[in-house]
């Protein structure tokens, strides 16, 4: 396999056809060279999706990644017969299936592609496959695997150096990353949700095919992972309910509003705990959090207040990104006219006295939810999530597929769809048979 320019293959990892096909149609419009019926839609639909892409796209390379381990001279045929160009077996595979699977395609008309996902030593596969006739190799950083903000290119170049045969890479490409991927030597720029997440898929293939050609890289919002103290831009993007859906539903701290609609937060916590009506620590803490900080108060999630007007004009004054508390506020329209992010169990006009009970910078507990120093709270009009400090990185940017996800499907709804025709609800409610 000879390639004269580097080819765009654009992976749809969806669960139904028909979105497949849709995606599919716009992204070649857009310039994708190559076609892939991802795994989970092999998975989901069989090879009738390779079927259904291959009527629609007669002239295109069609890929199938089935991620063969076994068995490989069957999977391969169907596979072939089914309208496959390229099938793709894992590098982890014995050397008799990846044999077989070269065999077979040849008897059939099917190229052979090699993943390298998760092999110990991908250069040295990569040679060893490449001597047993297959047609490229794959350089594969998973879609979970992402999400802690690794990359495929920490190994690309070894790889390319490795072999003469083309070598793709997968694995968070997008329209800044693809130039450099190219660079690097590969062959094969596989793009999976840059493209099929977009808004409007055939402009964003469009412009990652420029990008790669152009050598010039294009900046983008979304569909990159993020680390370190781009975390917090991530979970500024997505709302509690992304964030909540990526914790599996989880995360939320029940009981806790807004003292006004339309108030957002976003910070990492500062914790006080103090006795019920008791403002001493709250206040004091203004003081002792930095800047982006919200102050999470366990005030035993009863009144009187423990924070009020006075106190969020302070907060706003040294930059607090918010004020969660487990018990109550008062002067809740003086704070909506500031715009102050306050969230609380309680609203009511009594104070408290200040005391002095408590202590700051400790773990707490909000309707039976910790929240520790430095975990990141997220608040809107739906109520508050917590994000675990150690796990931050990993679900801020699962988060941010959430919301990548439901920009497309509101796109498809918004075409004259409804979320249960676009999702096929009833065809994936749960067998109970």
């Amino acid at each position: 396999m000879s390639l004269d320019q580097p080819v765009l293959q654009v992976a749809l990892d969806l669960s139904e056809t028909a979105r497949a096909l849709n995606i599919s149609r716009l992204a070649v419009d857009g310039g994708a060279d190559w076609i892939e019926a991802g795994t989970p839609l092999i998975k989901s639909e069989g090879l009738d999706a390779v079927r259904s892409l291959r009527r629609q796209h007669p002239d295109k390379t069609v890929v199938a990644d089935l991620k063969t381990m076994d068995a490989g001279r069957a999977e391969v045929e169907m596979a072939a017969k089914a309208g496959a160009s390229v099938a793709m077996v894992m590098g982890l595979a014995s050397d008799s299936t990846i044999r077989e699977c070269v065999e077979a395609g040849g008897h059939f008309g099917c190229s052979i592609g090699v993943d390298l996902l998760n092999v110990p030593d991908p250069a040295r596969r990569a040679r060893e496959v490449a001597s047993m006739g297959v047609h490229h190799v794959g350089v594969h950083l998973s879609i979970d695997d992402q999400m802690s903000g690794r990359s495929p290119f920490d190994v690309l170049a070894s790889v390319v150096e490795s072999v003469d045969i083309p070598v793709a890479v997968a694995g968070g490409i997008n329209s800044e990353t693809a130039p450099r991927a190219v660079q690097l030597g590969a062959s094969i720029i596989i793009v999976g949700g840059a493209v099929t997440k977009a808004v409007d898929p055939k402009a964003a293939a469009q412009t990652i095919k420029n990008a790669m050609l152009s050598g010039r890289s294009v900046a983008s919002d979304l569909f990159r992972r993020r680390t370190g103290e781009d975390i917090l831009n991530a979970l500024q993007q997505v709302s509690a309910a992304n964030l909540s859906d990526a914790l599996h539903r989880g995360g939320v701290i029940d009981g806790i509003r807004p003292v006004a609609p339309g108030l957002r937060m976003c910070g990492r916590a500062f914790t006080v705990r103090t006795a019920p009506g008791d403002w001493a620590k709250p206040v004091e803490a203004i003081d002792m959090a930095s800047p982006g900080d919200v102050i999470a108060i366990d005030a035993g999630g009863v009144p009187p207040a423990v924070w009020g007007e006075l106190a969020s004009n302070s907060s706003m004054q040294k930059g607090i990104a918010g004020v969660l508390v487990n018990g109550a506020v008062r002067d809740s329209g003086d704070i909506a006219r500031l715009g102050f992010p306050a969230f609380s169990t309680h609203v009511c006009p009594n104070a408290g006295e200040p005391k002095g009970f408590g202590e700051t910078a400790v773990t707490i507990a909000v309707a039976g939810r910790e929240i520790r120093p430095g975990d990141f709270l997220l608040g809107d009009d739906d109520g508050v999530v917590v994000l675990p400090g150690e796990i931050a990185t990993e679900y801020a940017n699962r988060a941010m597929d959430v919301l990548e996800k439901e920009n497309r499907l509101r796109e498809e709804i918004l075409q004259g769809s409804t979320l249960g025709r676009v999702m096929e609800l009833l065809r994936w409610e749960k067998n109970r048979g």
